[in-house]
């Protein structure tokens, strides 16, 4: 039986008092909270106020990215070694509007969550397509080939998938349940081809505009195990009820 995880990716978003305010609020309904784990990824700079107000709350700490190299001169980003000193489990990599703002590549992609496992960090790779791509049929295509670039480096069995069809990411556009679920299924079966027991254990989340409004039938299916939660996770009230939505 997999356990499900519900992570929030608050992006670009908060301050030092609004987060303060979150974390309190989400440590009172779910701490304890047994049906699923919990993570949050704040912004780079508040990582240390995050790590001090979940210390002893089961809630994990994550983070939004992270550079594929030890250390450099790369001015602005962070190493993985760096995200070991907050006490971080998990990275999101390979997010979209990483993909599409920031011209992050399926090679980049690949070092970073290189990177991350051998730093005992577990990647949370996001695939995804977009559009036009799946209007074109080329939607299993697209996450066969992102999904492909890392496992055929990195350990399956760390490693955490998320898929976001970037339409639905910011656009109030959601994918059906069934929708979601055959592309997870199509992820699972591609982990599959290469083991069966690793497939069986993967989590793999959807990550497309969740909210309390839809957690509870996304959830439900068979292949999604848990979600990616962005802006509704900057909502205390809307995130613990996705959260919850997992024992629905």
């Amino acid at each position: 039986m997999r356990r499900s995880l519900v992570a929030a990716n608050w992006k670009m978003n908060g301050s030092a008092e609004s987060i303060a305010e979150l974390l309190g609020a989400l440590r009172q309904s779910l701490d304890g909270f047994a049906a699923a784990d919990v993570l949050v990824c704040p912004p780079m700079p508040y990582l240390d106020l995050c790590g001090r107000l979940l210390e002893g709350s089961a809630i994990r700490l994550g983070a939004q990215n992270a550079h594929e190299a030890p250390s450099g001169a790369f001015t602005g980003e962070t190493a993985v070694s760096m995200l070991q000193d907050f006490g971080v489990s998990h990275v999101i990599l390979g997010h979209s509007e990483r993909r599409q703002l920031f011209g992050e590549t399926d090679a980049q992609v690949v070092a970073k969550c290189v990177a991350a496992q051998e730093q005992g960090i577990e990647p949370v790779l996001c695939v995804g397509e977009t559009l036009q791509e799946r209007e074109a049929g080329q939607a299993e295509a697209v996450v066969a080939r992102q999904l492909k670039a890392v496992l055929d480096v990195c350990a399956p069995e760390n490693l955490v998938v998320a898929y976001e069809p970037v339409w639905a990411i910011g656009t109030g556009q959601t994918a059906t349940p069934l929708q979601a679920q055959q592309m997870h299924a199509f992820i699972r079966e591609q982990v599959a081809a290469r083991s069966t027991e690793v497939a069986d254990s993967m989590r793999i989340l959807y990550g497309g505009s969740v909210n309390a409004e839809n957690a509870a039938q996304l959830f439900a299916e068979r292949d999604i195990d848990g979600g990616l939660v962005g802006g509704a996770s900057l909502k205390p009230t809307e995130f613990i009820t996705i959260c919850k939505s997992v024992s629905g």
